[in-house]
């Protein structure tokens, strides 16, 4: 698996190989100065003993300022160049993690949870970024400076330089026991903030819920319980962290010790000058601080190795519901004629058919009203006629053609699904109803508009199409949502329209004044699920469901007359109408 992820960075890092390559030579050049600079000092402290005049120091200054000026620059490009690298990878991986989203089944996204999604979309993404930047620039650091200054400190004094670095092994072999820990404690914190985020994202989205059954602080106690998992988390992360990396500092500094205490012996007896020792000393210091550093860059490391881990898996899950390869694109205008032959649907695991082989023809321009019991099936052949749920082949037609061998954008561009609950964004009305047309005209928003019957509602705004109607249309009745949805629709130019209840909470009238509107000013293919039997009764055939199965067809007319599902129900359902206009 280690290789793998390697493989992955080698990857993400290739697109900027000449960045990379740039910011490498500024590192090895940096480097290079690094060890020529204790070189002269040592050379200058020792010339020192000589005697010195005045413009000698002067020019010898000038020189070591010049020399430092030019390092400091070399590694402000490097890091810039590097660190550049790991915020375009990141920008890079955001986007393709976004677009990953977009195509996978809403099933699926619901399941993992909207908050673990945007944990690893925002904190996971901050940890490879830091990966690719702070980690690469850090570890080629190290490398270089041991590969430039242990050959520059052998040179001087091979003993002092043994000893120097004699505590080295003790300080890797200390990295590679904490290092274990915290990865496994930085993943049980991701893990936590990543519940966290959902608590808050449902609790943000059902606040209605919460204050209807009066729930603040069962949601309190479940947010506390979890802040309390992550603080315990993230103590036990600063714990191990601030254990390691002062201890990697002092057996560093161990090393400084023991150059001055025997370095100061061989001053004595002559085998090492002033010079060579303050040149060692200023080595190691150089060596101190990426060897102190290298705790934090290995766990840095080992974090963004998990965070890929976790971004990858959801850039490597592929979604059910997909274009196959052997799609065909539809030439000629669509004319919206929907067949179904056999049609089943069941749930992953189970026996259970929710749709059971459903048969049926609906001609270019119809009115079709598909009603049934709660729970037969209804909403999931709304669902199949969009392909948001995994069908067969060779069950749902679209003028002929098996819709599995049609691109998914080309086929839901055909069929506009109109839910329940229509989603409305936090934007302007009249941005929610050119959701699909974004290019339309403000004419056009508002035809559609009057045709959805939102007009009078439309006036009574304070803003009027410009009114912002908050998260999820909050500002806005139920009826007005659905009819906002229902705008949206017919802004779209599909030849058909599926309503899946999108007019449950528009009255009987209104809702067959909007039908035969449709089927006037649009040309459109309607099929209409719906409890309200007096909406269907205006319809130019219903469907009758019940079971998974369609178990009647007809007119309202024909269907009232025969004893069955439909004239039980609209007999239920006249007799509800004359208890409510009695009371």
């Amino acid at each position: 698996m280690a290789a793998l992820r390697l493989d992955l960075i080698k990857n993400y890092l290739r697109p900027h190989k000449r960045e990379l390559i740039i910011g490498a030579f500024c590192l090895i050049f940096v480097n290079i100065l690094s060890v020529a600079i204790p070189m002269e000092v040592r050379n200058i402290v020792d010339d020192l003993k000589e005697g010195f005049t005045f413009s000698y120091v002067l020019n010898k200054s000038t020189w070591l300022i010049l020399m430092a000026t030019v390092m400091g620059g070399a590694r402000l490009i490097s890091r810039q160049l590097v660190f550049g690298v790991g915020r375009q990878v990141e920008v890079s991986l955001r986007q393709k993690l976004f677009d990953r989203m977009l195509e996978q089944d809403p099933g699926w996204v619901q399941t993992i949870g909207t908050g673990e999604v945007i944990t690893r979309a925002t904190s996971d993404l901050e940890n490879i970024r830091r990966l690719l930047g702070f980690t690469v620039l850090s570890l080629t650091n190290t490398l270089l400076a041991y590969t430039f200054t242990l050959p520059a400190m052998l040179t001087i004094n091979p003993l002092l330089t043994f000893f120097a670095i004699s505590v080295y092994p003790v300080l890797f072999g200390t990295v590679g026991l904490f290092g274990g820990r915290m990865v496994k404690q930085r993943k049980r914190q991701q893990q936590a903030l990543s519940e966290l985020s959902e608590l808050i994202q449902e609790d943000l989205s059902g606040i209605s819920a919460i204050k209807i059954y009066g729930q603040e602080r069962a949601e309190q106690e479940a947010f506390k319980k979890l802040n309390i998992r992550y603080r315990d988390a993230a103590i036990n992360l600063a714990r191990t962290a601030s254990t390691l990396f002062p201890l990697l500092q002092g057996l560093s500094s161990i090393s400084l010790l023991l150059l001055i205490a025997i370095g100061s012996g061989q001053l004595s007896s002559g085998t090492l000058t002033v010079g060579g020792l303050v040149a060692l000393i200023l080595y190691v210091e150089r060596l101190v601080f990426p060897t102190a550093l290298l705790g934090f860059t290995l766990n840095t490391f080992q974090l963004g190795q998990v965070s890929l881990e976790r971004v990858e898996e959801l850039l490597n899950h592929e979604p059910t519901i997909k274009d196959k390869d052997n799609t065909v694109n539809i030439t000629k205008p669509i004319s919206g004629k929907l067949e179904a032959k056999n049609l089943s649907v069941s749930y992953e695991d189970s026996p259970r058919k929710i749709l059971d082989e459903i048969s049926f023809k609906i001609t270019p321009g119809e009115i079709v009203a598909l009603v049934g019991p709660v729970g037969c099936g209804k909403t999931t052949l709304a669902r199949a006629l969009g392909r948001i749920i995994k069908i067969d082949e060779g069950c749902l037609y679209l003028d002929d053609n098996d819709v599995m061998n049609l691109k998914l954008n080309q086929l839901r561009s055909n069929i506009a699904l109109v839910p329940q609950e229509g989603y409305l964004f936090t934007e302007t009305l009249s941005e929610n109803i050119k959701y699909g047309n974004p290019e339309a005209s403000t004419e056009k928003v508002q035809e559609s508009a009057y045709e959805a019957r939102m007009t009078d509602d439309i006036k009574g705004f304070p803003d009027g199409l410009k009114t912002l109607v908050g998260e999820r249309g909050i500002t806005l009745s139920g009826g007005q949502r659905q009819r906002t949805a229902l705008s949206r629709a017919l802004l779209v130019d599909s030849k058909i329209i599926v309503l899946d209840d999108a007019l449950a909470s528009v009255d009987n009238k209104t809702a067959s004044a909007i039908l035969q509107t449709i089927k006037k000013q649009y040309s459109k293919t309607v099929l209409m699920i719906s409890h309200q039997l007096s909406a269907a009764a205006a319809c130019d055939r219903i469907l009758v469901m019940n079971d998974g199965k369609i178990v009647q067809e007809g007119t309202h007319q024909f269907l009232i007359k025969k004893d069955g599902l439909y004239k039980s129900m609209w007999e239920r359902e006249k007799a509800k109408e004359q208890i409510q206009s009695d009371d």
